[in-house]
């Protein structure tokens, strides 16, 4: 691989940094293939802010372990109370985008202080272009939205609060 090649995964690996942030993600994992025998692997980490780094034709460059800092500079301290450890939480079963109403310009699902039943639409989670409905797990009222419509979520988020 010529050090052009280099210099645009270095830059690659940035971009996904970046994304991790914006899009408060806590892992992104790539596998670029640039021809039959050379492919770039690429693991950014929040958790355990780790970025590894794969290549098949040639030895990952040192440089390329830059994007690290990113992620972890940014990475804020743990709130005292977690939203995920309440026993009225509401987690998400799946990676994907919520949408908190059925169509745009629609109201919305549920809102702060309505009651809601058990089976009840909480809001909806797209996951490969599929829309999945997710209902209440118990009957109750809806305390705190902890999403907002549109926002990317990750297996096991705290979506919101019913007690």
């Amino acid at each position: 691989m010529s050090n052009k090649s280099h210099e645009s995964d270095v830059a690659f690996i940035k971009a996904l940094a970046e994304l991790l942030n914006e899009n408060d993600l806590t892992e992104l994992s790539v596998k670029r293939e640039y021809g039959e025998d050379d492919t770039l692997n690429v693991r950014v980490s929040r958790r355990g802010e780790v970025v590894t780094t794969q290549m098949s034709a040639a030895p990952a460059p040192a440089y390329a372990a830059a994007p690290a800092a990113a992620p972890a500079a940014s990475a804020p301290s743990e709130p005292a109370e977690d939203p995920a450890s309440h026993p009225g939480a509401v987690t998400s079963p799946m990676v994907g985008t919520v949408y908190m109403q059925a169509e745009p310009g629609a109201p919305s699902f549920v809102s702060v202080g309505q009651q809601v039943a058990e089976g009840d639409t909480l809001l909806i989670i797209e996951a490969m272009k599929t829309m999945n409905h997710i209902p209440a797990p118990r009957a109750g009222t809806v305390m705190r939205i902890l999403i907002e419509d549109g926002a990317a979520v990750e297996y096991g988020a705290p979506l919101m609060i019913i007690e």
